[in-house]
């Protein structure tokens, strides 16, 4: 297998189609959590370290209990200064290409319940330059109209505006090119291609441009005096942007910012994440209900070509992508979930009864959604930073 990574673009003569990607533009292939792990160079969230989590929030969230956030930096640090007495604020963002699906949705439910237990801030960065700065076919007006409908969906979650700060990069430059100028000086191009791997064609936006994605991780002493660590529970295909801001962090008088990453929600095909950019492997929070089943009546599962034969040898649940939806997200109970798992690998349950029930259940989340997304377009401005 051969790993690329925004760290390391590793010699690849085969080509082939087990490769895995991962950078923060690209990720494909087959995920190897373990070999992130080691190439990155983050640490595995240990027992002990969610132990000390549920000191404080009771109940493991299930993507902690589930191992779905999987990998840290710092979050032991994080926990020493809180236990101490000093607050940690969040930080976490979307890239506005288009509509939001369900694997966005992953870690921002996780975020809320930081949130939520731990009483604290959240600074949402929408990240419209990047998405102009690296795809020659998008325009700004473009990455505008989806930062707002990306916005949207943020609130649907329930997140509150006395707590969330949602900055908009093209709008609210004031209140971060200072810090990005800081940052940037400090970075030199050396590092920057190769913990990037840009070329010599990368236009110099793109190039100045993770100097940006560091300024929110700084924001909250600007605003308010406070010097607390960020907490950035994220995807890991995002961690290159940390580790060089991070380096520089003390040099400029703040906090290292420390984070917590989550595994891809799988596509409905046969491999990778799920991505916008293969709309029929991705749910949508916009799809309408037929939609929503015309997709998951194709998605790949672990049965077999025949009921008969799966009946009688089961299917195979590891490599299901509807399975992963319980997983993730729409099974909260363990021992329904390791039912349904035990039914399905021993030919007591079809693939279409467990796509028939997370078409139904995933229908039944969306519309609740969009319900709430409707209202927050009337408290939307509330979320942005007042100054």
């Amino acid at each position: 297998m051969v790993i690329k990574t925004a760290a390391l673009v590793a010699n690849d003569n085969n080509n082939n189609n087990n490769d895995m990607v991962v950078t923060p533009w690209e990720v494909k292939g087959k995920v190897d959590y373990d070999k992130l792990i080691k190439e990155f160079g983050t640490q595995p969230l240990t027992s002990e370290l969610l132990n000390r989590v549920g000191a404080h929030t009771g109940k493991l969230h299930l993507q902690l209990e589930r191992k779905i956030f999987f990998s840290h930096r710092d979050l032991d640090t994080v926990l020493d200064l809180y236990d101490k007495g000093t607050k940690f604020v969040l930080y976490t963002g979307r890239g506005p290409s288009g509509p939001v699906h369900i694997g966005h949705l992953v870690p921002w439910m996780f975020t809320l319940h930081l949130q939520q237990k731990f009483k604290t801030r959240l600074y949402f960065q929408i990240t419209d330059d990047e998405k102009y700065l690296v795809n020659d076919e998008r325009d700004l007006g473009e990455t505008s109209k989806w930062s707002y409908e990306n916005a949207l969906d943020l609130i649907a979650l329930g997140f509150k505006p006395e707590d969330t700060f949602i900055i908009y990069n093209t709008k609210d430059i004031d209140l971060l090119y200072d810090i990005s100028l800081k940052v940037a000086k400090r970075i030199t191009y050396s590092t920057a291609r190769s913990s990037f791997g840009f070329q010599d064609s990368t236009n110099i936006g793109w190039v100045y441009w993770p100097a940006l994605q560091a300024a929110p991780c700084f924001i909250h002493k600007k605003l308010t005096g406070e010097n607390v660590p960020a907490l950035i529970p994220a995807a890991i295909d995002q961690d290159p942007y940390w580790r060089v801001t991070r380096d520089v962090a003390q040099k400029l008088g703040y906090c290292k910012p420390a984070q917590i990453h989550c595994r891809f929600l799988p596509g409905l095909g046969t491999n990778g994440k799920m991505s916008a950019s293969m709309p029929e492997t991705s749910i949508f929070t916009i799809d309408q209900p037929d939609d929503v089943k015309k997709k998951i009546w194709g998605a790949f599962t672990g049965g077999k070509p025949t009921a008969a034969e799966q009946r009688k040898t089961g299917a195979n649940p590891a490599i299901c992508s509807i399975f992963q939806y319980y997983h993730y997200l729409f099974e909260e109970d363990l021992s329904k979930l390791k039912e349904r798992e035990h039914k399905c690998i021993t030919g007591e349950m079809l693939c279409g009864e467990c796509k028939k029930d997370i078409a139904e259940k995933l229908n039944k989340f969306l519309e609740a959604h969009r319900e709430r997304r409707e209202k927050a377009k009337d408290t939307i401005e509330q979320y942005h930073i007042k100054r």
